[in-house]
């Protein structure tokens, strides 16, 4: 089933995409004609996401004005006075977000769809059994932009494994995963990083990712974005 409730993390400082951010949020930067926190939101609502979170804390009234301009999904709004790192701010939110899987979709994360919808393809793998998380990832061989040494290595089944020191993994996180609620309610109050639940999930079995079948954009610095924008706006005029 797909989950109907989402987190949008929209609440970061942006610091490596200043001087673009240096007044406003990140995720309201335009890509091709609208917010990646725009984009972001039609591809929930697209697979039926009726409800989501987005939490702001940088430039808050300017994420705030923003997510008021939409109907769909219904939007909760969760200003943080303090930076809540990934998973503070989804622990602190648990409570709009229900009792089923989730997901979580960083604020500026940018795909376009191969055959089937991302969303889609992440809601059927998805075993809640089997699976505390279900991480989308892109091949870093694809990725036209700076990309380190990787993030993960994945085995025949679908799990991961955090890239030894100095080993080359094969794979990054795509800033989109589906959760089962209760990984976030086992995390410590306050503010912490999604990383140390995944790490207790690596450690249980229970962190799995799917390879992303589309193009994926790393957003991470202007000149990233001169370039998604540059190759969207050709595949467009083809």
């Amino acid at each position: 089933m797909i989950p109907t409730h989402a987190m949008v993390l929209a609440a970061g400082l942006g610091t490596r995409m200043r001087p673009l951010t240096d007044s406003t949020a990140k995720p309201l930067l335009k890509l091709i004609g609208r917010t990646l926190l725009d984009h972001a939101l039609d591809r929930l609502e697209a697979v039926g996401v009726t409800d989501a979170v987005v939490n702001a804390h940088w430039h808050a009234d300017r994420v705030a004005a923003q997510c008021a301009a939409r109907t769909q999904p219904r939007i909760t709004l969760q200003r943080e006075d303090a930076l809540l790192d990934t998973g503070g701010s989804v622990r602190l939110a648990l409570p709009h977000l229900g009792d089923a899987p989730f997901f979580v979709v960083n604020g500026d994360a940018f795909w376009l769809d191969g055959p089937s919808q991302a969303l889609h393809r992440l809601a059927a793998a998805f075993d809640p059994a089997e699976m505390d998380a279900l991480l989308l990832v892109a091949r870093t061989s694809l990725i036209q932009a700076e990309v380190g040494l990787g993030d993960f290595v994945i085995d025949p089944l679908g799990r991961v494994r955090r890239r030894k020191e100095r080993e080359v993994a094969p794979y990054l996180y795509a800033g989109v995963q589906v959760a089962r609620p209760e990984m976030f309610a086992a995390g410590p109050e306050g503010a912490f990083s999604t990383n140390l639940l995944w790490d207790r999930a690596i450690e249980a079995g229970r962190l799995f990712a799917l390879v992303h079948d589309g193009p994926w954009f790393h957003l991470s610095t202007p000149t990233d974005l001169v370039e998604a924008e540059r190759a969207l706006t050709h595949v467009a005029a083809r």
